[in-house]
């Protein structure tokens, strides 16, 4: 039910005179006769707290408020997120835009809420749109009010865009650190266990009986042991299983207890029968438990430690990429590395790129320009973000990198289904998405365009056919050099 038929039902209807009407603002222009017409058009109405209409839905009415208060909402990764609050009298909303005639002109762009109970003024939609095309000062109101109000709604959702974008890569950001983390907290605990082992077989092997010809010997088997685990080779299922019984029986046959717990520690890092009896001629069957299970410490433990080693270089290339992304100890312009940025960018959106190919084709010699880095690694999180989705979860995302007599030039591509050629024009309109209401704010290559082209002083294009999108981006090497030009050719 629509908001006059709500009215009429509820006998609330009432009408504006041509005085009354005129203290609005949007109508303080108008002719005797206009007003006149508009309070024949309109009515009154009183609203109670909480929502007059929904953005999406069909949009039937505008709205000036007469008294009370109301709050704007949009949509933002499926959460409402407030636009704007106000009591001033004669602010307007609802179907205002209806007379350009399109098909988004048909739904409310936002959802309004009062505060309180609330009288406002309703024309219908349709009436609105007949009266901006026919006269003429009532619609250079509406053309300021929708630029200012355009404005306020681009400043508080680019701001919360970022913040989404930045909170939903600190998330990949954890889960990537997670796992190196737990993996070397989990090898350093296992590692504590074997140097534990290692002092007890050290103190048997070490009591006296064991001449030192001996134990010079196992000290070379122990570091011949240990460059096999650097040098140690993947090995198919079927050949560490066989490896593991081949070992397990000479174990058994020898006399030394749990082989099957020592088997596949020795099989990991290529040792065989054969390397194992030389071992036994080293030491003597009275010591061979003890020097086999040394030699098992030994193993496990420099594994351990180049699994910490891995662990903690990982995290360290994480941190490094997190603050090459955020720039957060540098200045906010600077001379910057292209590829570097791009780089950190894939690091941090690893976790959405599972599943996808990912091809660098950078450019060794490509030269360092100043530019802004925070905001065009926002830039690229933005066109790889929407290729990643355009993809949903399989294909090849490409990013290369040249450079153009006075440019230098990155390509950001994708193998999705492409962008029709209807919506291509648009793409770069705030607030234009074809994404689902909720789940796109249509502003992120708004915001990239306006950072590339207006911050940047370059340019940023789009090619797209079936299976293949590519974004491209131009940047003046010397950016000052590009002012003076564009200058000129405006004088």
């Amino acid at each position: 039910m629509t908001v006059s038929e709500n009215a009429a039902d509820a006998g609330e209807l009432r009408r504006m005179s041509r005085d009354e009407l005129r203290t609005l603002f949007l109508f303080e222009a108008l002719s005797d006769e206009q007003l006149d017409w508009i309070a024949r058009e309109g009515y009154v109405t009183h609203v109670e707290e909480g929502r007059v209409f929904q953005e999406g839905a069909e949009a039937t009415c505008c709205f000036m408020l007469l008294s009370g208060s109301l709050r704007m909402c949009k949509l933002i990764q499926g959460e409402e997120v407030e636009t704007n609050r106000t009591s001033q009298r004669g602010v307007y909303a609802g179907a205002y835009n209806a007379f350009f005639g399109d098909n988004e002109s048909n739904t409310y762009n936002a959802s309004m809420y009062v505060l309180e109970p609330s009288d406002f003024y309703v024309i219908d939609a349709q009436t609105m749109a007949s009266m901006i095309s026919t006269w003429f000062p009532m619609a250079m109101h509406l053309i300021e009010g929708f630029v200012m109000g355009t404005r306020r709604s681009n400043e508080t959702i680019g701001q919360r865009e970022r913040l989404l974008a930045l909170g939903s890569l600190s998330a990949g950001l954890t889960h990537e650190l997670n796992n190196p983390a737990a993996a070397a907290v989990r090898a350093a605990a296992t590692l504590r266990q074997r140097v534990a082992g290692m002092r007890h077989k050290l103190a048997m092997l070490a009591d006296g009986t064991l001449d030192a010809t001996k134990l010079h010997k196992i000290v070379a088997i122990q570091e011949d042991a240990v460059e096999r685990v650097a040098k140690a080779r993947d090995m198919s299922v079927m050949e560490q299983s066989d490896a593991e019984d081949e070992l397990s029986d000479w174990l058994d046959d020898h006399g030394v207890r749990d082989s099957w717990d020592v088997a596949p520690v020795l099989a990991a890092v290529g040792l065989d029968a054969a390397w194992m009896e030389g071992v036994r001629s080293a030491v003597g069957d009275e010591y061979l438990e003890g020097a086999v299970r040394w030699l098992m410490y030994t193993i496990d433990t420099e594994s351990l430690m180049n699994e910490i080693d891995d662990s903690v270089t990982r995290i360290s290339t994480l941190v490094g990429a997190a603050k090459q992304y955020s720039q957060i100890d540098r200045a906010p312009y600077q001379i910057v590395d292209l590829r570097e940025l791009l780089k950190s960018t894939l690091v941090m959106m690893s976790g959405k790129l599972e599943g996808l190919t990912v091809v660098k084709e950078f450019d060794p010699e490509l030269p360092q320009i100043p530019a802004y880095a925070a905001e065009l690694n926002q830039v690229w999180t933005n066109i790889i973000d929407n290729a990643v989705q355009a993809m949903n979860g399989s294909g090849t995302l490409t990013l290369r990198t040249r450079r153009d007599g006075q440019y230098v030039v990155v390509e950001i591509g994708d193998t999705g289904p492409g962008i029709p050629a209807d919506i291509k024009t648009r793409i770069f309109e705030p607030f234009f998405t074809t994404k689902p209401i909720g789940e796109g704010t249509g502003l992120g290559l708004d915001i990239s365009w306006r950072i590339v082209v207006k911050k940047h002083h370059g340019d940023l294009r789009v090619d797209s056919k079936p299976g293949e999108t590519w974004f491209t981006i131009v940047l003046p090497v010397d950016p000052e050099a590009e002012i003076q030009a564009q200058g000129d050719l405006v004088s």
